[in-house]
């Protein structure tokens, strides 16, 4: 067994592969869908013995099937946006104290202490329906902001424009953390010139606007913010860890959480750095669903471990990966 403080006390890369190999072990036995999957591509725990070998369930099992690696009830389901009548993945929780564990850490890793902030978020398509794994961890962070100030905005942009500019001039350490399509939608309702504010990004224009590459669309929100970077949040229903980027669309993992690539002709087959492929994730806070997820994102990986994301490819993109309709 591995428990919660062996994931989140990770202190060396070492640690990281025998603890990534021991729940490897432990969601092959108790997971029948992962089981199955490696079956198929016969990696079983013998032959297994490094984490390049590790099989990495396609991400779109999270909309066919239950994916636990535990018999213990479950205490919260976490499902993804999508248009009207499509499936959405469904994440089934057991253990919400990994997700709050993992999401607390990782905000105090790159950012302190999250009572030095208000936070502000803007999430009005996240909002409008139930199961987000983004407004959880939000809402958490502006109770645990303990600040007055801090709370959601729907659509209400008059007065959070109102609010940003006063807490900003009064030299307050803001958060703002929004979906990308309604941050553009503020600094095209009004221009900032902000000292003392974060603006993160959440990504996705879920479909409200065209989508732009990273470098014009941190260009516009630089320029409407009066800031000099952009911070985004890579994270997804699918996955209890969360990756950020202080900028320049760099994104570095907590301890417990890593990212492969993969060939996009091969999926068993990785690339060197610097190279564009699939995005695989490795996210040990999973323990009690999956931790080994093949994700439809596109990115690179560099030598100091950082990554990008490039963006997504869809099913016909996906080569060598048939057993996704098992």
């Amino acid at each position: 067994m591995v428990s919660a403080a062996d994931i989140f006390t990770i202190s060396s890369k070492k640690e990281f592969e025998k603890i990534t190999l021991k729940v490897f072990r432990h969601q092959y036995d108790n997971n029948a869908v992962y089981q199955e999957f490696c079956n198929l591509l016969k990696r079983d725990k013998q032959n297994v013995k490094r984490i390049q070998d590790i099989p990495f369930l396609p991400i779109q099992f999270f909309k066919s099937h239950n994916v636990l690696s535990t018999t213990d009830p479950v205490q919260e389901t976490f499902t993804s946006s999508g248009t009207t009548g499509a499936i959405t993945s469904k994440h089934l929780v057991t253990d919400l104290s990994y997700y709050e564990q993992s999401f607390r850490m990782a905000f105090s890793q790159f950012y302190g202490n999250i009572e030095d902030y208000a936070v502000l978020a803007l999430l009005p398509s996240y909002l409008d329906r139930e199961g987000s794994s983004l407004i959880y961890m939000v809402a958490d962070l502006i109770e645990g902001s303990n600040n007055p100030h801090s709370g959601f905005y729907l659509r209400n942009y008059d007065e959070l424009i109102t609010k940003l500019t006063t807490l900003d001039n009064e030299g307050q350490n803001v958060l703002l953390i929004g979906v990308t399509n309604a941050l553009l939608d503020l600094v095209e309702k009004q221009s900032f010139n902000l000292k003392n504010t974060i603006i993160m990004e959440t990504g996705g224009m879920k479909g409200k606007r065209r989508e732009m590459i990273r470098e014009e669309l941190h260009e516009i929100l630089c320029n409407g913010f009066g800031v000099s970077k952009i911070h985004s949040e890579y994270g997804m229903t699918e996955l209890l860890s969360q990756a950020y980027s202080l900028g320049d669309g760099i994104f570095e993992c907590p301890p417990w959480m890593d990212v492969l690539i993969r060939d996009t002709e091969d999926a068993l087959t990785y690339i060197d750095y610097g190279k564009t492929g699939g995005v695989n994730v490795i996210d040990l806070a999973n323990y009690n669903s999956c931790s080994f997820i093949a994700t439809q994102d596109l990115g690179k990986k560099y030598s100091n471990q950082s990554f990008e994301v490039l963006g997504r490819f869809d099913n016909s993109d996906i080569r060598g990966c048939n057993l996704m309709v098992m």
